[in-house]
């Protein structure tokens, strides 16, 4: 008797150390997503999920003008890492800040794209939990950008939506840049502390190359007559001015692409406040 109570005991603790740790990211998931409702709501932005095979994809809405155009909002890579040696469970943002740039912008038609298993899940879920590739090796995946594809698909029929104006903080730049790189009806693109280029990203940072995603030089054919503007932090240590000029390499000369550095901007930091002034600058193509 005494033998088995004491295997049942480290059974016994294991098993609560797996509850506490569930009721312990449950509470901080329900942290980020009450961040994320404080953000929206004051600009009036209404939370929907968008099936998206796959994943549910979350988005906030405000939508104005049925018939008009849409600037669109992508979220970065959220908590993809906890250190550099452990994947977070999971990839909802602490800070959103492409949220936080969507909230500051006064255009009639307003939508802001989580990532995939960011607020959400799968369309199965419980079923089949979310996989952390999709927040590590496969954030690019053609299944995501597949996800994406169907998500403006949803948003243009369900409001009539002429055309996008895409808008990518960090990686979900690499998202905006693919789609517009694949898609007729984005009119313009917008980065901010953009990865434009993820494998320039991992050779800097010497990391495994995202060998299972998609990058957006592989569309430069196509990005180099759409219109774009990419703001870069001068104090931003992840996304370095390299991974822009990979991408512009990549383009080859183009009439269609602006660039700023924002010296006193960090990787997702000094954006907000600022985010007004910069999203007045318009991509345009140049004649000359």
């Amino acid at each position: 008797m005494k033998k088995t109570a004491y295997f049942a005991l480290p059974l016994m603790a294991a098993g609560l150390a797996t509850s506490a740790l569930t009721g312990c990211l449950n509470s901080t998931i329900a942290m980020r997503e009450e961040t994320a409702e404080r953000i929206a709501g004051p600009a009036f932005m209404v939370e929907r999920d968008i099936p998206a095979q796959p994943f549910l994809l979350t988005a906030y809405e405000r939508v104005h003008e049925n018939g008009g155009t849409a600037n669109i909002y992508i979220e970065g890579d959220g908590l993809a890492w906890v250190s550099k040696s452990r994947i977070s469970l999971d990839p909802t943002p602490k800070n959103p800040v492409s949220l936080h740039l969507a909230s500051r912008d006064k255009a009639e038609n307003v939508i802001y794209l989580a990532r995939p298993c960011q607020y959400s899940k799968l369309l199965d879920a419980p079923e089949t939990p979310c996989n952390s590739a999709y927040w590590t090796n496969k954030r690019f995946a053609p299944e995501v950008l597949s996800a994406y594809d169907a998500a403006l698909d949803n948003i243009k029929a369900r409001y009539g939506i002429s055309g996008f104006n895409l808008v990518g903080f960090s990686g979900g730049g690499a998202v905006a840049a693919i789609l517009a790189g694949q898609r007729n009806d984005v009119l313009s693109l917008r980065t901010v502390a953009g990865n434009l280029d993820h494998r320039a990203h991992s050779a800097y940072h010497h990391v495994t190359y995202l060998d299972d995603s998609l990058n957006p030089p592989e569309y430069a054919a196509k990005l180099r007559t759409v219109p774009q503007y990419h703001f870069l932090g001068g104090r931003d240590a992840i996304v370095p001015p390299a991974v822009l000029h990979s991408y512009l390499q990549a383009l080859g000369p183009s009439r269609c692409v602006q660039y700023e550095l924002i010296q006193d901007a960090g990787h997702d930091e000094g954006w907000v406040n600022k985010w007004p002034e910069l999203l007045a600058k318009k991509p345009v193509c140049t004649v000359n």
